[in-house]
């Protein structure tokens, strides 16, 4: 099987190809936006434009050339996709690591071959080791195989800086980054521009990836993923412009269906939510003990859903709620709101305690400790900025009909 082609960013893509085409692409490309919008997938796009032998410099590449072909196949020898991994156990010395993590890769490469729509449910500890660096600066010596250039991708490149708190991988890359070889060229991607190391956003060229557009998510769905439209429609609306998270949240990898354990920490983090609204801290303190004493990294992902029915909160409070990104949990939200009223603007202010424990969580910090910390600062907000209400009900869970 073949990945399917990149969807969306029309101008970004136009501006790339006619970059190419005047001889001005950067060496080394730069690619930040929110998880799961294709940041790689464009990468991928990038890789073919620039190993493509009859490209365009409005359309990029020519998607029939063999050089196209072989890319979207992930098996062009001038193309080198690099992301994080798991650390390989029982690799006692740097060449052993160096060739566990190198025969990992080719085994991930593998698999996205065979399941090009991948769900990523980012609970194991990966990252960009030193060895990793190591083997992309002593392939990025070598000429090219077949092309008159090679492509390195870099998925994730924040990860570079989480071994050890140590900035060894980063700056072992940024060796070759530094003075590229000619006919070779680079393309991170990063969730996060700030953790990436300064060094080496100051050799790139910056870009800043989008989300796509709700239809451009639905037509994905429809056509590459084989998704009903009305299915479609509904988790295009959940997405936020994010491929991945619609994915993710309609094809759960372990069968779950409803139940999956993406919309099982998004009900984690209405509880979240909830509990931080409600006068007694009773909720919160039952859910922090709830939570597990380790594995904060992978808490860190899982508290984007707590940004998420944050917004959307903002929305139902602001006489939006409209505007939600699902509105099957407009009852929920509605209720929440209808319960303890707080100012519009409270969630909006509560952003930041999200992602002061998201550090946290990407930190490792302990998970009890971090929730606890979240909603006792979540708890600041809303008690300080009440709204006038007349009424007041218990604030609805979230029920098997409800779609978080």
């Amino acid at each position: 099987m073949t990945l399917a082609p990149h969807r969306g960013h029309q101008d970004l893509r136009q501006s790339l190809a006619l970059a190419a085409a005047k001889g001005t692409f950067p060496s080394i490309l730069l690619l930040h936006g929110t998880p799961g919008i294709g940041k790689q997938s464009l990468g991928l796009w990038v890789a073919q434009l620039l190993l493509c032998t009859a490209p365009s410099s409005q359309q990029g590449p020519c998607g029939q050339c063999q050089g196209c072909h072989m890319v979207l196949g992930l098996e062009h020898p001038d193309l080198h996709w690099y992301f994080p991994l798991p650390r390989p156990k029982g690799a006692s010395t740097p060449e052993k690591l160096e060739h566990a993590l190198e025969e990992a890769r080719w085994e991930a490469l593998a698999k996205r071959r065979e399941h090009p729509l991948r769900v990523e449910d980012g609970e194991a500890t990966e990252g960009l080791y030193l060895a990793t660096a190591r083997a992309i600066r002593h392939r990025a010596s070598r000429r090219p195989s077949m092309a008159q250039r090679q492509v390195f991708i870099v998925g994730r490149a924040e990860t570079l800086v989480s071994q050890d708190s140590s900035p060894e991988a980063a700056n072992a890359l940024l060796k070759v980054l530094e003075e590229p070889p000619e006919g070779t060229f680079f393309i991170l991607t990063a969730r996060e521009l700030g953790r990436v190391l300064s060094t080496i956003r100051s050799r790139s060229v910056v870009v800043h990836t989008p989300p796509l557009l709700p239809e451009e998510v639905e037509s994905f769905l429809r056509e590459d993923a084989g998704m009903e439209p009305d299915r479609a429609r509904n988790l295009a609306l959940l997405s936020r412009g994010s491929i991945g998270r619609a994915l993710a949240f309609g094809m759960d990898p372990d069968g779950e269906g409803e139940e999956g354990p993406l919309t099982l920490h998004r009900r984690e983090a209405y509880r979240i939510v909830q509990a931080s609204v409600e006068p007694s801290p009773a909720r919160g303190f039952a859910l922090a003990l709830g939570q597990a004493t380790s594995g904060g990294r992978a808490l860190a992902d899982r508290l984007v859903h707590v940004e998420d029915w944050l917004r959307d909160l903002a929305a139902v409070l602001a006489g939006a709620g409209h505007a939600v990104a699902d509105p099957r949990a407009r009852d929920a939200l509605d209720g929440l709101a209808g319960a303890h009223p707080v100012h519009p603007l409270a969630p909006v202010l509560a952003l930041a305690a999200v992602e002061r424990a998201r550090e946290l969580a990407r930190g490792n910090g302990n998970p009890q400790l971090v929730v606890s910390a979240l909603i006792s600062e979540l708890r600041k907000h809303f008690q300080s900025m009440p709204a006038e209400s007349s009424t007041a009900s218990p604030a609805p869970p979230l029920t098997a009909g409800t779609r978080p």
